[in-house]
């Protein structure tokens, strides 16, 4: 599997996200983050995790841990999403797929015997000093938001 590590330094990155906001790695130096991510907005899978997260953003907060969503949608469905749901957290777009790459997320998948390219749901916690605490690969929405909680409370 390609891609960076626990123990790695997280690939920097730059991308819009909802509520007009940029978000870049370096405005996020010396804090902790949570990169996820998935696949498309408003979609079940995509909603059950981002609604979970949003559920633990209180706890998660405390911890000083900042959460942000990643997907290759472009920004008017993304900004639908959020607003349906209230996510208060930040929801990137990344159309040209170069923070996904970087997290080596973008992976030939297949469906119905047909295979694509497309973004496999997976998350990165990333420490204070900007290297790579944990990644979980291949992530079961359901579960996802308190397996996040867990090991951001190491932090």
């Amino acid at each position: 599997m390609s891609g960076p590590n626990a123990g790695d330094d997280a690939p920097g990155f730059e991308m819009a996200a909802s509520g007009g906001r940029q978000i870049s790695s370096a405005a996020l130096k010396g804090a902790p983050y949570l990169l996820y991510f998935y696949p498309k907005a408003d979609t079940p899978g995509c909603t059950k995790q981002a609604c979970g997260i949003q559920e633990a953003l209180p706890a998660l907060g405390k911890l000083k841990l900042t959460v942000i969503g990643v997907s290759p949608d472009a920004m008017p469905p993304i900004e639908k999403f959020a607003k349906k749901y209230n996510l208060e957290f930040p929801l990137a777009s990344d159309p040209e797929q170069v923070t996904a790459k970087a997290y080596g997320v973008w992976v030939e998948k297949s469906m119905y015997g047909k295979t694509y390219m497309g973004m496999e749901r997976s998350s990165f916690l990333v420490g204070a000093d900007g290297k790579i605490v944990k990644v979980w690969r291949k992530v079961k929405p359901d579960a996802h938001a308190a397996a996040v909680l867990e090991a951001a409370q190491g932090l």
